[in-house]
């Protein structure tokens, strides 16, 4: 095993093509097949499945991946420190589920530590997604939610998969709907107060069990759902077809403007968590971003530990 045998597999994986990740560093590809398949007999696992639709990573591969990225930024940091090279690529990267705080937070990350040289990633994604990228060490951090219907199973995920959380705020169930609803004149709304407009979900792709979802409720009253994949979608949609969300409650203003967050009546919490990989040491930039986390969410709402789910949905 080579550490350029390496380098090929999380191309191929980043790419998901063996065509482009041979572009990508200027080899051939049957120079990356060749590798592959070496690495694959010598580890007697299958890493890839070649289908109609592209390369697809095998279960054992994600394990392998994990493994492979944290060799290699291992190797990265030997080369630097024994180099002693100056002004080096500070990179960090986050994964979470739609936050408006996760962005404001990184906002102010970059701002502070806006080097010469840096390679900053915020990824808003699918709540698996979150997870996978945590686990293949494609991300730094991780931010989901938990609440009584989904904390066992993600538990159980998260265990599986090598991750530890951080419970950082529990928060209570909001809904996002557009400043100029009529609703926006309630203190608090009801799901009956809901029932006509149209409940906009984002879409979790082929993992669309309900501990997968970024909604603490799914389509609470009736059939008008409108799935998405994109946050500025998601609230322009609120805006233009009248339409609401549930999320956390906490938005930035100053962000988004045109949307407005009224407490939902009833009863039910998110617990805001931040995940990490059980085997690596943090990225330096990770507790300064978890800090900014903690001032961007009501003080009232930080939490310190684990949390019970006795009581709400």
């Amino acid at each position: 095993m080579t550490l350029v045998q390496l380098k090929y597999v999380l191309a191929v994986a980043n790419y998901r093509s063996i065509n482009e990740a041979a572009s990508s560093l200027f080899v051939t590809q049957p120079t990356i097949s060749t590798a592959i398949k070496e690495l694959e007999a010598e580890v007697n696992i299958k890493l890839f499945n070649r289908t109609n639709h592209g390369i697809e990573i095998t279960n054992e591969g994600l394990e392998f991946l994990g493994y492979a990225r944290q060799i290699l930024a291992q190797t990265d940091l030997l080369k630097e420190h024994f180099k002693k090279k100056k002004n080096t690529t500070v990179k960090f990267v986050v994964s979470a589920q739609h936050y408006s705080f996760a962005v404001s937070s990184f906002i102010r990350l970059v701002e502070k530590f806006g080097m010469d040289k840096y390679d900053f990633c915020l990824r808003e994604t699918r709540t698996r997604d979150i997870i996978q990228d945590v686990h293949n060490l494609s991300a730094d951090v991780g931010i989901i939610y938990f609440s009584k219907s989904n904390s066992r199973l993600l538990k159980r995920l998260l265990k599986e998969q090598d991750i530890t959380y951080v419970p950082l705020a529990r928060l209570t169930p909001h809904v996002f709907i557009s400043s100029n609803s009529s609703l926006c004149e309630k203190p608090y709304v009801t799901l009956s107060d809901l029932k006509d407009m149209p409940f906009l979900s984002f879409e979790q792709g082929g993992y669309s069990a309900d501990y997968f979802s970024e909604e603490i409720i799914r389509n609470p009253e009736g059939s008008r759902m409108i799935r998405v994949s994109d946050r500025a979608t998601l609230f322009n949609l609120l805006t233009g077809l009248n339409g609401y969300t549930i999320s956390s409650g906490v938005i930035e203003q100053e962000l988004n403007p045109e949307i407005k967050a009224i407490p939902l009546e009833e009863k039910g919490y998110m617990d805001i968590v931040i995940l990490k990989h059980r085997d690596i040491t943090p990225n330096p930039l990770t507790d300064t971003y978890v800090n900014y986390l903690r001032e961007s969410l009501p003080e009232s709402c930080l939490i310190t530990e684990d949390m019970d789910y006795s009581d709400g949905f």
